[in-house]
């Protein structure tokens, strides 16, 4: 069977090439070797071919990673154990270890699948997938992700408490933590992991992975972040959201 045709592994604003009949390792030791993280494993992403396809493995133990094409319409959780082909063109890997998310994209040279582009609603609220997300909801997330969506290739910022992304949004603490819960119910009721854990120590936890299921799935991008300093929906409405 034919080899398939290299692939591009882009972190940070590098790029590592990967030729056919090799193995790439992404981990905290590896052929690209993210920060000094213990929360991250050795080894936790493997990237080969095989059977004329380039594959993604999660050869780790705990984490997981989020896995999307170039439109956002194709999203796969890729747990422990699991492998998936690379058919597209661009594909998105996000996961988080600790309090860091990292990102990465793979650049197939001969994708053997084109997504089509996805359709947005310009009508009011946001439509993603089942999900109806209101103007104030949006600015919740996009708060959110500020960081990393301003990021220029210098790696992950850490994710806003709820505290500073309420004053960034000249919210109160109550009003943003009470939105905050409805998001993530809304996301919880479609399958998202990670939007449930009320205790007040899986905070964090349950804001990065607000975090990360956005991004991957381009819900928000650069394009949005002028929102956060238009004139925003006053206070009465959409208090229910």
């Amino acid at each position: 069977m034919t080899a398939p045709a290299a692939v591009t592994v882009e972190f940070a604003g590098e790029y590592f090439p990967i030729e056919p009949g090799s193995r790439f390792i992404v981990g905290r030791e590896g052929d690209l070797e993210l920060d000094d993280n213990l929360f991250l494993h050795r080894h936790f992403l493997e990237i080969s071919d095989g059977e004329g396809l380039w594959w993604l493995a999660n050869v780790g133990t705990r984490l997981t990673a989020t896995v999307t094409d170039s439109a956002g319409g194709v999203q796969a959780w890729l747990a422990p154990g699991a492998r998936l082909p690379l058919v597209f063109e661009t594909t998105t890997i996000v996961f988080s270890a600790g309090p860091t998310t990292y990102e990465l994209v793979l650049h197939a040279a001969e994708p053997t699948f084109r997504a089509t582009k996805r359709e947005h609603d310009d009508g009011g609220a946001s439509t993603i997938g089942d999900v109806p997300l209101t103007q104030s909801q949006k600015l919740l997330i996009l708060a959110l992700a500020e960081p990393q969506l301003r990021r220029d290739g210098t790696g992950m910022s850490e994710i806003p408490s709820s505290a500073a992304a309420a004053e960034r949004l000249g919210w109160t603490v109550t009003r943003f933590n009470r939105k905050l819960d409805n998001v993530c119910d809304k996301f919880d009721r479609i399958g998202v992991p990670g939007m449930r854990g009320g205790q007040r120590s899986f905070a964090t936890n349950r804001r990065a992975r607000l975090v990360e299921h956005v991004i991957a799935s381009r819900l928000v991008s650069k394009d949005d972040l002028p929102l956060l300093d238009a004139p925003q929906p006053s206070e009465a409405e959409g208090e229910n959201e």
